[in-house]
């Protein structure tokens, strides 16, 4: 039985577009016994009613995060005002409540423009933030009361910003599901992610990861323009988003697709510009503060240049220049394996690999960095086994953070000793490692890639799906392929029974796709 790959501007009907993970996924079949069973051969799937994909996606996401501010509920009523060691050994510490105070939003000082006193900031001068999340912080403030004890206006600034992010989160969840139309399911990933909900309200990283998660799904509806704005906007607000336009070259470059690319850098940097530029020029001091602050920055908690410099006794002066000159050897090995592979990668699964290597080069790696890669894990890589065992190894380096604080902090030698935490530091780093394995190996061998198993060629490439190569180093050795017609009859590598075989670049002349 042959199965030809759909049209990618063939509109399918909801039965024929949806892929059941219960299906696909031997982990999402079991665990579907707790609700009744995987989905049976004569399941009404293609029938419209309130709890589609979307909607159950969205609430699902959206208790998990209620479930992650219960988790911060011992230090909302006591932990973040009294002591310094209760935050840490709960494991419910956030920037956001110490940060209201220690910026100067208390004071009604606004950032970037006014210089925040040493008795308060402890040194820093200006908020050490990009200008939308700056923004984004000052907005939370306008929404909190100015009477009251700092300790009240504190719990209360923390709960308007996690109902910010919460609509952060809402928004997350619905573009993973739509950057895909055929597997909508897959955000259920980022739903359930329990490293998700346990970072979500640590810090302002969600509305980065909702800004470049919307600018994906325009790049996926053909829309580059509005996407490199989305994303240009979401740099404002988080360095590393920028770094999706290097994947977008390279993919461009392989398939000639430059006016694509052109219109999304040029929408990236325009709306960078638009709302930097003014903070640029009346505040430079404190817009520059951002980047001095990123480049004086000492190694620090989680990265491995901390293992290094701990296990060794010295400092490492020239931390900068080995995590760029890593992170570029990174980028290079990415380059190469984008234009040899026998198939063009997927933007998503680029992406992952590109701001992984970031992460795991990098001289920091805060707790909740990992909200960062969820959503694109969740596209590059939509299997459940892989990616709990990866959520595994950063609930590991969540706890192990907060304990190793507890005990260098407590005086009273509870919690985990440095040795422990360089373990942790080692599991979120092998976990990380893990997956990026996984996911290169999806791009050297696209039959095991779970995505293109129903004859997809790249969901959420846009322009990129279906498109022909016209550039591929190694050719002699692969013919350029594209289209990807399916069959069935082998193992899916999981032990899960038939799976499809899709053979790349075997016909001699494409196949037409069905009306």
């Amino acid at each position: 039985m042959t199965i030809v790959r759909e049209d990618p501007h063939h509109e399918a009907s909801e039965a024929e577009a949806v892929v059941p993970p219960t299906r696909d996924d031997p982990v999402a079949a079991a665990g579907s016994e707790v609700i009744g069973g995987p989905l049976g051969r004569f399941a009404a799937v293609g029938r419209r009613g309130w709890w589609n994909p979307l909607r159950v996606i969205v609430l699902i996401a959206i208790g998990m995060f209620a479930l992650g501010m219960v988790q911060k509920l011992p230090c909302y009523d006591s932990g973040w005002f009294f002591g310094a060691n209760a935050q840490y050994s709960h494991a419910c510490y956030s920037d956001i409540p110490h940060l209201y105070y220690g910026r100067g939003f208390a004071d009604d000082l606004v950032p970037y423009f006014d210089h925040i006193p040493d008795t308060i900031s402890g040194g820093m001068g200006y908020l050490e933030y990009p200008v939308l999340t700056g923004l984004f912080m000052e907005v939370a403030s306008w929404f909190t009361p100015h009477g009251g004890t700092i300790q009240h206006r504190e719990q209360v600034y923390w709960l308007v910003n996690a109902g910010m992010l919460l609509v952060c989160t809402a928004v997350i969840a619905v573009c993973v599901a739509r950057t895909n139309r055929r597997r909508p399911w897959d955000a259920l990933l980022v739903a359930l992610a329990p490293a998700f909900a346990l970072t979500a309200t640590i810090n302002w990283d969600l509305f980065a990861v909702a800004l470049a998660a919307a600018g994906m799904m325009l790049w996926s509806r053909n829309r580059p323009l509005a996407a490199g704005i989305l994303i240009g906007l979401a740099t404002a607000a988080k360095f590393y988003p920028v770094l999706l336009l290097g994947p977008l070259f390279l993919l461009c470059l392989r398939a000639g697709k430059w006016r694509a690319w052109g219109a999304a850098v040029g929408g990236a940097a325009g709306a960078w510009l638009v709302v930097n530029l003014p903070v640029m020029l009346l505040a430079s001091d404190g817009w520059a503060k951002f980047y001095t602050f990123s480049q004086e920055r000492g190694v620090d908690y989680g990265s491995i240049w901390l293992i290094i410099s701990q296990q060794t006794g010295r400092s490492i002066d020239g931390a900068n220049f080995y995590a760029i000159a890593l992170m570029l050897l990174f980028c290079a090995g990415m380059a190469g394996l984008t234009l040899y592979a026998p198939r063009r990668p997927r933007f998503a699964q680029l992406a992952f690999l590109v701001v992984a290597a970031f992460i795991l080069t990098n001289k920091v790696y805060s707790p909740q960095y990992v909200l960062w890669l969820v959503p694109l894990a969740a596209l590059a890589r939509p299997r459940w086994r892989d990616f709990l065992v990866w959520q595994a190894a950063e609930v590991m380096y969540f706890l192990g953070i907060w304990s190793y604080l507890a005990y260098t902090t407590g005086g009273n030698s509870k919690g985990l000793p440095q040795d422990g935490y360089h373990l942790a530091i080692a599991a979120h780093l092998l976990g990380t490692l893990y997956l990026c394995a996984v996911v290169v190996r999806d791009i050297l061998f696209p039959e095991r890639d779970a995505v293109r198993q129903d004859g997809s060629d790249d969901p959420s490439g846009g322009v990129l799906d279906g498109a022909e190569d016209v550039f591929v180093l190694g050719r002699p050795s692969h013919q350029p392929r594209h289209a990807a017609p399916l069959q069935h009859g082998a193992e899916d590598g999981y032990g899960f029974g038939e799976a499809p075989t899709v053979h790349w670049g075997l016909e001699k002349e494409p196949r037409t796709p069905p009306h």
